[in-house]
This record gives structure tokens, C-alpha cells and sequence, in this order.
């Protein structure tokens, strides 16, 4: 049995359905908010702010996107259209998104800054839990610990 197998598939999915949920909606709210043309007039007045506002919201969007490409990927393995070995391959894995320029995003209305924040807050979420998995799917099948666990451990066995 492949080390994906050793993952609790019923917890695995409901938190696959779950951010599947969540991205999608905030997908839709994205598109929703940065088609109404949001940007107050004062700060569409200004160059800059026009092309960061259009830049971020282009950043949303590929963030999400890169989101749920991933969960697709994921529910694709809890189907079994993608086997334990092909999970770990770069195409199934989550795509770089670039973060957002606080000094710019801050003087963005509420709405904006929200959208800009939620997003990056659920794509670090994501990665943590591709981190998680790929812990599972090394080769070696050992997860690796942090410095002052193997300290601890030495520790415990001095003695």
C-alpha cells in the first residue's frame, strides 16, 4: 500500500470540500468585486493606483486559481483518477502565486484589502497542508523533525 494510502481519506476529503467550498466563493466575490470597478474616484485618478489595483486583483485571481487546481488535483486522487505516485509530481503540486505589496494594498478600500488578505490567508493554508502531505510521501517514509524535537529526543534517550 503506497504512504498516500496512509492518509485518512475521509479527513482528507472533508478538508479538500471544505477550501474547495471556501475558494470558490471567495473566487466568485473576487470576480464580482473587481468587475463592479470598486476603485474609489480618488484613487483612480492616480496612475499607479489604477495599475496596482488592476495588478492585485489579477494576483487574487491566479492565487485562487492555483487554489483550486490543487483541490481538483486532490479529489482527483480520492477518486483514484491519479495515483499515490503521480500526486507527488509537479503538475499535481501547488503553483507559485506571488504575494501582494502591503504598502500599496493598504490604501486600497476595505473591500479590497479583505479580498487581498483573505486570499493569501487561504493560499499559506493550502501550503501548509501540501507541506503535510509531502511529509507523508517522502521516499524515505520518515517525517522530518525540527531541530529541537531531535534534541528532546537525544535528551530523553540519555537518560
Amino acid at each position: 500500500m503506497g504512504k498516500a494510502a496512509s492518509l485518512d481519506r475521509g479527513l482528507h476529503r472533508r478538508l479538500v470540500d471544505g477550501l474547495y467550498l471556501e475558494a470558490m466563493v471567495m473566487a466568485d466575490e473576487a470576480r464580482s468585486y473587481f468587475d463592479s470597478g470598486a476603485l474609489p474616484e480618488d484613487l483612480a485618478e492616480e496612475p499607479l493606483q489604477r495599475v496596482a489595483f488592476a495588478c492585485e486583483s489579477l494576483k487574487v485571481t491566479t492565487r485562487l486559481m492555483h487554489i483550486i487546481a490543487w483541490l481538483l488535483s486532490q479529489r482527483a486522487w480520492q477518486r483514484g483518477e491519479i495515483g499515490d505516485a503521480e500526486l507527488g509530481e509537479e503538475k499535481y503540486r501547488l503553483g507559485a502565486a506571488a504575494q501582494s505589496d502591503e504598502g500599496l494594498v493598504a490604501a486600497f478600500p476595505f473591500a479590497a484589502r479583505s479580498l487581498v488578505e483573505a486570499s493569501q490567508e487561504l493560499y499559506a493554508r493550502v501550503a501548509r497542508l501540501q507541506e503535510r502531505i509531502d511529509l507523508m510521501l517522502r521516499p524515505d517514509g520518515e517525517e522530518r523533525q525540527s531541530p529541537a524535537r531531535a534534541l528532546m529526543d537525544r535528551l530523553s534517550t540519555s537518560f
